[in-house]
């Protein structure tokens, strides 16, 4: 299959489902990611598109597409949708996966709110959580005790972001495991991610 994984940031895919893009590529599954801007508000934009790109080597995915993008000021607009669209028409991916709606960080919604649009034929889209993510229910889990490793070495990759939390004294790390700790909790095994799905298409 195709996965792509569409984040506002440098860093949000990696938190948000980076254990399960992990396991689809040790599957032989092919991952893209689609992320939209450089983060320049949080440190220096071609620093963190270098840690992208090694973070993308890492997981073992096929490759990152850039929106060019102001951090901060993603624009919900036909714009968007329209380059939502077109990366989705040139990857064809079967499931697609993004930051939820329900954030404290505008890029978080508008991005969200511009897949729901340029998905709306899509048969997967499913929502993943980040540190500023609210109201999030989880109702799909993916076990990811395996590969949580991996996923940390993952979001290491972003080495000038670690400590840029919205906790005192809690590097992103230590998040990311408390909140797989927790999602594993809820799913009956020692790690997990969680998401919410807008459409989940079964075959049977």
């Amino acid at each position: 299959m195709n996965i792509l994984a569409i984040g506002a940031h440098p860093d949000d895919i990696e938190y948000g489902c980076g254990g399960t893009l992990v396991r689809y590529t040790q599957a032989g599954h092919h991952v893209f990611l689609f992320v939209m801007t450089r983060g320049e508000a949080g440190g220096d934009p071609s620093i963190r598109q270098r840690e992208q790109e090694a973070s993308v080597k890492i997981m073992g995915a096929e490759e990152v597409f850039w929106g060019s993008y102001e951090d901060t000021m993603l624009p919900l607009n036909r714009e968007l949708i329209i380059h939502l669209e077109d990366i989705m028409n040139q990857i064809n991916p079967e499931i697609i996966l993004v930051n939820h709606r329900y954030d404290t960080h505008q890029d978080h919604r508008n991005l969200a709110d511009a897949t729901i649009s340029a998905t709306r034929n899509a048969k997967n889209l499913l929502f993943f959580e980040v540190p500023t993510t609210y109201n999030f229910v989880a109702n799909i889990f993916v076990d990811i005790t395996s590969v949580l490793q991996k996923k940390l070495d993952t979001l290491k990759a972003h080495f000038s972001q670690i400590t840029k939390t919205n906790i005192n004294s809690m590097s992103i790390l230590e998040l990311a495991t408390s909140t797989a700790n927790f999602r594993g909790i809820q799913s009956r095994v020692k790690y997990a991610e969680g998401f919410i799905s807008s459409r989940l298409f079964i075959n049977i």
